[in-house]
C-alpha cells in the first residue's frame, strides 16, 4: 500500500558514510551511502528522431519533423543519474567515429565517469524513433558497436565498490554483450552488491523467449518491467497476477503501468505500493526515455534511503517530465 518502506535489501553496501539521518519513516533500501556510486552497463546509441503527424505514406512520401538526440537505454539512465545528482559510471562500446565521440564527450561534461570503449571496425549504434502525434514512439534500432561489449570491458573492481549495479536489458538481450552483462551481474552479486535489470522492450524480450531471459537474470534483486514486458515474461497482464508470477524469480519488481502510475511488489509484502501517474507538465510529445528516467529517479531515491512510495512518485513525476521533450536525455 501507499506509504510502505522499502526494505533493506541482502545485498550489502559499500562506499561512505552516509552524511546525514535516514528521514523518520524510510527505511533504506539497498543499505547503500548516500554518496555511493551507481554503475550502469547498457548501451549508447545516436538517436535519429522522426516526428510524424500523419499515417506513413507507403512507397511516397510522408512529411517529418527530424532531429538527432544522444540516446540509448544505459547512456539515457547514467545522463539522468547525473543530473539527478547521483555519482554514477557508464560501461558501453561505441565506435571509432564522431557519433561514439561526441556520446562520450557530452556524458563526460554531464558528470558521468565513463568507462565506455573504443570498437575501430564498429559504427556507434543509431536508432531511427518514429513518433506519432500522440507520443507513441517506435524504434528501429542498429545496435552497431554494443554488440562488441565483451567482458574485458567490464571494470570488476568497479562493480565490487558499487552501491548498485544496474544493467540494461539490452545489453541481455543482445548475443554479442550478452556475456558482458552476465559477468556484471555475476560479479556484483558475488560482492554483496545490489543489482537491477530493466526489461527493456517487449518486441525483442519475445525474440529470446521469456524462459531464457529469466534464466539470465536468475537471482536478481530488482527488475523494471511495462506491462506489455511482463506479458512476455509471464503471460500475463493483470498487475496482481504478474507481481505474483515476476517475484518468483526476482526479490524486488517495479511495474510501470503508463496512465495509471506505477506499483512496487516484493516476495515478503503482501500488498503492493503503488502511485498514481504524475500529470506532465505540458504536451506529450515523445515518450522516448521515460522508462529511463524513471529507473534512475528510482534508484536515485532507493540508494539514499528514500521509501517506496517517495521513490515511485519522484520516478512518476520525472518520466511524466520527459514525455514533454523531444530527446531521451536532460
Amino acid at each position: 500500500m501507499a506509504g510502505a518502506d522499502l526494505p533493506a535489501s541482502p545485498r550489502k553496501a559499500s562506499g561512505d558514510t552516509p552524511s546525514g539521518d535516514t528521514p523518520s519513516g524510510d527505511t533504506p533500501s539497498m543499505t547503500a551511502s548516500t554518496t555511493g556510486r551507481i554503475v550502469v552497463i547498457g548501451d549508447l546509441m545516436t538517436d535519429v528522431i522522426t516526428h510524424v503527424d500523419d499515417p506513413l505514406a507507403m512507397g511516397s512520401d510522408t512529411v517529418a519533423s527530424i532531429s538527432t538526440r544522444q540516446g540509448g537505454a544505459g547512456g539515457n539512465v547514467a545522463a539522468w543519474l547525473a543530473a539527478l545528482g547521483q555519482p554514477v559510471s557508464l560501461v558501453a562500446r561505441v565506435g571509432d567515429d564522431p557519433f561514439g565521440r561526441e556520446a562520450v564527450q557530452l556524458l563526460d561534461s554531464a558528470g558521468v565517469r565513463t568507462r565506455v570503449g573504443v570498437d575501430p571496425a564498429a559504427r556507434t549504434g543509431t536508432c531511427v524513433v518514429l513518433v506519432g502525434r500522440d507520443g507513441e514512439r517506435t524504434m528501429l534500432p542498429d545496435a552497431g558497436a554494443n554488440s562488441t561489449l565483451s567482458v574485458t570491458d567490464i571494470p570488476l573492481h568497479e562493480l565490487r565498490e558499487a552501491s548498485h549495479v544496474h544493467v540494461s536489458g539490452y545489453t541481455l538481450l543482445n548475443p554479442g554483450s550478452r556475456e558482458a552483462g552476465q559477468v556484471a551481474l555475476a560479479t556484483a552479486r558475488q560482492a554483496g552488491v545490489a543489482t537491477s535489470v530493466d526489461a527493456a522492450s517487449a518486441a525483442p524480450l519475445e525474440a529470446v523467449g521469456a524462459g531464457e531471459f529469466l534464466r539470465l537474470t536468475q537471482d536478481g534483486d530488482l527488475l523494471f518491467a511495462t506491462l506489455d514486458e511482463a506479458e512476455v515474461l509471464c503471460d500475463a497482464r493483470d498487475p496482481d497476477v504478474v507481481r505474483a508470477r515476476l517475484t518468483a524469480h526476482f526479490a524486488q519488481v517495479v511495474l510501470k503501468l503508463g496512465p495509471d502510475g506505477a506499483c512496487w511488489c516484493d516476495r515478503a509484502a503482501r500488498d503492493a505500493t503503488c502511485v498514481p501517474a504524475a500529470r506532465p507538465g505540458g504536451e506529450v510529445v515523445d515518450s522516448t526515455g521515460a522508462g529511463d528516467a524513471f529507473a534512475a529517479a528510482f534508484l536515485a531515491a532507493t540508494v539514499r534511503g528514500e521509501s517506496v512510495a517517495t521513490a515511485l512518485a519522484r520516478a512518476c513525476a520525472l518520466a511524466a517530465r520527459v514525455v514533454t521533450q523531444s530527446g531521451a536525455r536532460p
